[in-house]
């Protein structure tokens, strides 16, 4: 189990006030945050942390944001289950001063959506949409507080096909049966997406040889599974087990006796642990994200936040750090135009008029399911390719700041 080092755990409870001109005068408010600071996923906790610290510091520095400056209040919610998420949301509604919570992600189902919703908490979560919409959309006016900075992921489950035929048709790569081995977590998010994945590469003529389902939490060997993959060497194998060292131990036992494949690791290699975890391993893997940092001269925004993000904290950013950074100033915008962060119906109403660069892309809200568009002109479905521990971001052409390259396993190398 990954826990916090003492740096970590000093960001988790100590309140962050960081003075500046005008800042001792000023009325101090509490900004709630959701993070997993134990557990498998505590290195995205960590990254929820910095960016909301790292936007809390910009603005308290300059003296605050409509007369008000920011503490950072933290619950944990540990490894996602409804009892502990449930607990963590109720400490937080339960501590004065709280007036928005925010989160990269808490549960998978998004639940918690409703226990705002009955305090009219301010809520900016870039957890799995589809559990959001649905909430969500069944009467949008009661949701006002709550928001999805994550996009659809309905490219999750969609656009995975059309991207590997796209590198067949330009000669990258060679399809020799159209046969595809899903391997996924019994999780919402992660079973999920590889349904979507199954149904669209179905539809898309293609032989799904290998369909397996492990439980949700650690994994400690994937050799059985992994047989089966070998036994039917498919095109293309598919893992949307999303946490960084399920992810990473599937690589590293896979090449132990590689296949022909492409591998395609769902969001898991985003995170810098995965990276940390398999080394030059990691080199040829592809993964995609929505909502995740366009590192791209061609997205100037994604670009100087990764690198600002860098400077600040000497690591890597995954999605969350920049992302939460963007999340928080997202209300902060909210709180200038309102004035008062008491009047959370105004709040969560100005949340949803945003209309904003950010880091991901250009972030819209969907009245209808407060879900961030997901387009090419919005938020799109990025590629990525992991090459000696560089992030080359494939695809789409609009946002690509490299290209595909045949992973060192397949043939032809």
């Amino acid at each position: 189990m990954k826990t916090l080092n003492s740096k970590s755990l000093a960001l988790a409870t100590v309140s962050l006030l960081a003075l500046g001109a005008g800042a001792a005068s000023a009325e101090v408010m509490k900004i709630g945050v959701l993070a997993p600071l134990t557990g498998p996923t505590a290195s995205d906790g960590e990254e929820f942390l910095r960016g909301v610290q790292w936007a809390v510091e910009e603005a308290n520095a300059k003296g605050g944001v409509a007369g008000y400056t920011f503490e950072i209040e933290v619950a944990d919610v540990k490894d996602h289950s409804a009892a502990n998420v449930s607990s963590a949301v109720e400490r937080l509604l339960g501590t004065d001063g709280v007036e928005v919570i925010l989160t990269g992600y808490a549960s998978l189902s998004m639940f918690e959506v409703d226990l705002m919703a009955e305090e009219n908490m301010p809520y900016i979560a870039a957890g799995p949409s589809p559990g959001f919409a649905a909430i969500v959309s069944q009467d949008p006016d009661y949701y006002t507080c709550c928001w999805s900075y994550t996009a659809s992921f309905k490219g999750y489950e969609t656009d995975v096909l059309p991207m590997v035929e796209s590198l067949a048709e330009a000669g990258k790569v060679t399809l020799d049966s159209k046969t595809v081995a899903i391997i996924s977590s019994d999780n919402p998010y992660s079973k999920t997406i590889s349904e979507g994945v199954k149904l669209s590469f179905t539809e898309g003529g293609w032989d799904v040889v290998v369909d397996e389902l492990v439980p949700f939490g650690e994994v400690s060997d994937w050799k059985v599974i992994l047989a089966k993959v070998n036994e039917t060497n498919p095109d293309l194998v598919i893992n949307t087990d999303y946490i960084p060292g399920n992810s990473a131990l599937f690589h590293r036992q896979f090449l132990e006796n590689p296949t022909d494949s492409l591998v395609f690791l769902q969001y898991a290699p985003s995170v810098p642990e995965f990276v940390e975890l398999t080394g030059d391993q990691s080199t040829g893997v592809l993964y995609n994200l929505i909502g995740g940092p366009l590192d791209s001269p061609k997205w100037p925004r994604g670009q100087q936040l990764m690198q600002e993000y860098r400077d600040k904290f000497g690591i890597e950013s995954g999605a969350y750090g920049v992302g939460l950074y963007e999340m928080t100033n997202m209300y902060f915008m909210a709180l200038e135009q309102v004035g008062d962060p008491t009047d959370r119906t105004a709040i969560g109403k100005a949340i949803g008029s945003i209309k904003q660069e950010t880091v991901a892309g250009n972030i819209e809200f969907d009245p209808e399911t407060h879900v961030a568009l997901q387009s090419n002109d919005h938020i799109p479905v990025s590629f990525w390719q992991l090459w000696d521990g560089e992030r080359v971001l494939v695809g789409p052409e609009k946002f690509a700041n490299g290209e595909f390259r045949l992973p060192p396993w397949v043939s032809g190398n």
